[in-house]
């Protein structure tokens, strides 16, 4: 009977020997800003910064103009008046500052939200390509201190998610 357990451990250890892992890994970064979908998000982002730069650069100009306008009036009209424009000027600043600060949140919101929307297809791409290619783990690139270029399967869900995304809709 001990001899049985023994072969039967014996036997045991020499298939979990035999199992083969695979490993790989994937840039995700990667793939986020260069697939087809991910693209169209920075332009889409960048267009919105960019026409939303002009606009703020104008009010940026005007305030400064207002300032300095301000500062060269200072010694000229009365301490009060001045006070009160002054308070005048920091409130028109201080609405400037949160307006910059709400645009700039609300384009980090909208690229989390159309990232996400990538995530989602994505998602179910990995995992079928671990299927059907007998993965067992997935590692994220940046962990990765050195690694086997074969291991790496960035470009085949790259292309696998082009074919899939072609665009996002904003």
């Amino acid at each position: 009977m001990k001899k049985f357990f023994l072969i039967l451990i014996f036997f045991f250890k020499i298939n979990v020997l035999n199992a083969e892992v695979l490993v790989a890994y994937i840039d995700i970064n990667f793939i986020l800003n260069s697939s087809i979908a991910g693209k169209s998000i920075n332009n889409h982002i960048s267009s919105l910064k960019e026409k939303n730069l002009k606009k703020y650069n104008i009010i940026e100009n005007d305030l400064k103009e207002k300032r300095d306008s301000l500062v060269s009036q200072q010694n000229i009209i009365d301490k009060n008046e001045f006070e009160k424009k002054a308070k005048q000027l920091d409130v028109e600043i201080a609405k400037y500052r949160s307006e910059i600060k709400k645009l700039n949140n609300d384009l980090n919101k909208k690229k989390i939200d159309n990232t996400k929307k990538i995530l989602e297809v994505l998602n179910p791409i990995i995992t079928q390509y671990v299927e059907e290619n007998s993965i067992s783990i997935v590692l994220p690139k940046k962990n990765i201190i050195i690694g086997k270029k074969k291991l790496d399967i960035t470009n085949e869900i790259f292309n696998l998610l082009n074919d899939e995304m072609k665009e996002i809709k904003f």
